[in-house]
């Protein structure tokens, strides 16, 4: 069988590996759709983890089809469509330098538990939509890390897969008003698309003015005025977000940070204590793989708009080559078969 690993940086290398088999309490998954994150196509430009040092498998988005399970397992049956939880393989973390990636004809579950390890799906969700159930897991962790209430305002910077389920999850639990800021505007028009209130474009209006226009008036501990923002999601990871999100924080703003910011970043402490901010941070999904599956089921047609291509596995180096491309997609999702 065929298995994507990283090679040499920015190559991606196709092998014929082993077909797996399967253990007592193990279950067999062929992988019918694969996402593929910023996090991978990172991992390629490297070469593999870095301080692995070595070529890593690739791919943690799957979704597939039950084909074989093992002798103890009873409440999995072949043929069932599943998603898949990367985080709890005992080998590593699919496609995060475990010992397996989903992009793969097929994917042994090692001591597969439903609820845990992965969740059964109804036929009626599409395999390549189902492929999103990991990223917006991501997506509604940092949403609840924000901690958002309905009466409140939010700003989500970065209109990428992760900003815009954020702006999805914020807008089905009632927030007031979300907004999305980018440069791009195909993908601010995607933002408005998939259910944000309003869209702001960095690159030509002055964020903080704006979000006072939208939001209203607040000020800081001082009485500096300040938009009246409750909460700033940061899903881009440039440094102007947490930048622009301090300064303009109003007594009592969260700020979450998710972004992967891959240079130490400087920031204002003076602002964050005249504000009050609470700054943290976001990452994975301790409790929400599973979470937002009945969601991802429920509101298909919002979530299905996240994804911009979807390409055959026969095709997966050229797919990572135009995922790599920026401006040039949303979410690229591989396919196995028909």
């Amino acid at each position: 069988m065929k298995a994507v690993y990283t090679a040499a940086p920015g190559a991606v290398e196709v092998r014929e590996v082993p077909t797996p088999t399967v253990g007592p309490e193990d279950v067999l998954v062929r992988m019918r759709a694969c996402g593929i994150c910023g996090t991978d196509l990172g991992f390629v430009a490297a070469g593999g983890m870095p301080y692995l040092g070595q070529p890593i498998a690739l791919g943690h988005e799957p979704a597939g089809e039950v084909v074989d399970v093992g002798a103890r397992v009873t409440d999995i049956s072949v043929g069932d469509h599943v998603v898949v939880n990367p985080m709890s393989a005992p080998s590593g973390i699919i496609g995060n330098g475990g010992a397996l990636g989903a992009l793969r004809e097929l994917l042994v579950i090692e001591n597969a538990r439903v609820g845990r390890d992965l969740a059964i799906i109804p036929e009626s969700l599409p395999f390549w939509l189902a492929a999103l159930n990991e990223p917006m897991a991501v997506a509604k962790h940092l949403v609840n890390r924000g901690a958002p209430l309905s009466s409140e305002s939010a700003v989500v910077f970065g209109a990428g897969p992760i900003g815009l389920g954020a702006a999805i999850w914020l807008k089905l639990a009632g927030v007031s008003h979300v907004v999305v800021v980018d440069v791009v505007r195909a993908r601010l028009d995607k933002a408005i698309d998939v259910g944000a209130d309003a869209v702001i474009d960095s690159s030509n209006e002055d964020v903080a003015a704006r979000l006072m226009e939208l939001h209203g008036e607040a000020a800081n501990a001082i009485g500096m005025p300040r938009p009246a923002t409750d909460l700033y999601l940061d899903a881009a990871g440039a440094p102007s977000v947490l930048q622009t999100a301090i300064a303009s924080a109003k007594w009592g703003a969260r700020l979450v940070m998710a972004g992967v910011h891959k240079q130490p970043e400087l920031i204002d402490t003076g602002q964050m204590m005249i504000a009050e901010l609470t700054f943290s941070s976001s990452m994975g999904y301790p409790t929400e793989i599973f979470e937002v599956t009945a969601d991802l089921i429920a509101h298909q047609e919002r979530f299905a708009k996240l994804v911009s291509h979807r390409i055959d596995f026969g095709d997966v180096e050229s797919a990572i080559e135009l995922a790599g491309t920026p401006g040039a997609t949303d979410k690229v999702v591989i396919t196995f078969g028909p």
